[in-house]
């Protein structure tokens, strides 16, 4: 089987290629980075003392606050020589602009290209992409160029609109799609209703962005079971970020993300920023390795994940990240009971009576979290109602509050004009 990047060499090799890397960085930030060349300062770092992974934990971790306030501190080049801008679509707080210069351009093409070929992608493969290029949208565009690079044919049809998604696969016949798995489950709906036999479509692979297909030991959720169930297709799952420019994608073994090591150093952090054991949940905190506009440096991005060491059966030998568990600020305590929202979507995805949902979490008087979910549900009857509340009763021992609505107001709830994602989760806390 075919491996892509360094995800193949041997650790020995990956750790020499990273930590030279990393000293390139540190030496590139000093000189051109306002926010770090200051951050070196007030920690007096040494750099030249960081040569070493282990001598990482030195150096003190970045926030999204920071790159909120001080956006524009980050920036290391001359705006002459940015090509792109994109920015963060703010899921927590407001959006942070990501300037890439030609260079960055194309490390984000090879990342992709690795990522499609991680993902069995072939140059006489067809992609739909079923996902916005606009708005400053980073993910969109490096599925272009990363499919432009692979060969591939490319179909740019963006989001929503399952009617017309089907009539352009059965026109055009892409072998594989990109998009949200949740939208897939709107495509499968369309399909059964309209008599479209999925099965004898072209279409044999999807890559899942933005949602969780899998559980944390890479056994299908219910969203992947659901997809999966009625559509013989062969899912692949990724994790990336705008702040990181790089992706974790899943070859066909289906065991977690791989990293590309020579554009990424990951490391899993606990409470006190120390290296979490292997398969133990920790922060996921990047450095960015050969960025030119905006590198970052133990960069935390709130995601908890888990992550594995061992060489996958897929021949590549880099580490490998888990589904994310959750977001660290997204943690839930409801009642007693700690909740993270993939774990709601899950058990909401598998109730037969809900159609569609959206989580919605505040504050209380007492400040305490309280959460409500707009259900769009199967039917009207109190019978419905009645076993959805004891279905959330009995999987999460606390009952929520519910509240039914239409489908033309759940999706006026989850697309929102300034939003690129479908939201299914509002986070109101104080």
């Amino acid at each position: 089987m075919s491996t892509s990047g360094t995800a193949s060499i041997s650790k020995d090799k990956s750790t020499i290629l990273q930590e030279q890397k990393l000293q390139e960085l540190l030496f590139y930030l000093s000189i051109h980075s306002p926010f770090y060349r200051e951050l070196f300062a007030n920690h007096q770092i040494d750099i030249a003392e960081i040569k070493k992974f282990t001598d990482m934990s030195a150096l003190p971790t970045t926030s999204k606050e920071d790159l909120q306030q001080r956006n524009n501190d980050f920036l290391c080049v001359n705006t002459d020589k940015i090509i792109e801008y994109t920015s963060t679509s703010g899921t927590l707080g407001s959006p942070v602009t990501i300037a890439l210069t030609e260079n960055d351009l194309n490390r984000l093409t090879t990342n992709e290209y690795n990522s499609f070929v991680c993902a069995d992608g072939k140059a006489t493969d067809t992609y739909q992409l079923m996902l916005t290029l606009d708005r400053q949208f980073m993910a969109g565009i490096a599925y272009y160029y990363g499919l432009r690079k692979l060969g591939a044919g490319i179909i740019r049809l963006g989001p929503g609109v399952p009617s017309l998604q089907w009539e352009t696969i059965l026109r055009l016949k892409p072998t594989a799609i990109v998009a949200v798995p949740s939208f897939i489950l709107r495509l499968i709906k369309f399909a059964k209703e309209n008599h479209i036999d999925i099965n004898r479509s072209s279409v044999k692979k999807a890559i899942c962005i933005g949602e969780n297909i899998r559980n944390t030991d890479f056994s299908f959720n219910i969203l992947g079971k659901k997809i999966t169930d009625a559509w013989e297709i062969h899912l692949y799952s990724t994790y990336a970020s705008t702040e990181m420019q790089t992706a974790f994608t899943e070859c066909s073994e289906g065991c977690g993300g791989h990293l590309q090591p020579e554009l990424l150093i990951v490391e899993l952090l606990d409470e006190n920023n120390q290296q979490v054991a292997s398969n133990m949940p920790g922060e996921v905190t990047i450095t960015t390795l050969g960025v030119e506009g905006m590198p970052l440096l133990r960069y935390k991005t709130g995601d908890i994940c888990m992550y594995f060491d061992e060489p996958c059966a897929c021949g590549r030998t880099s580490l490998r990240l888990s589904p994310i568990i959750g977001r660290k600020k997204q943690m839930i305590k409801f009642k007693g009971t700690t909740l993270y929202p993939p774990a709601l979507f899950d058990l909401l995805n598998e109730m037969e009576e809900v159609l569609d949902f959206v989580v919605d979490v505040y504050s209380n008087e007492n400040g305490m979290d309280e959460v409500l979910l707009h259900l769009l549900p199967s039917d009207d009857s109190k019978a419905c109602d009645d076993r959805i509340r004891a279905h959330l009763l009995a999987r999460l021992r606390v009952s929520p509050q519910v509240t039914y609505v239409t489908g033309e107001e759940i999706q006026k709830m989850q697309f929102k004009e300034a939003n690129r994602k479908v939201v299914k989760f509002i986070d109101r806390r104080i």
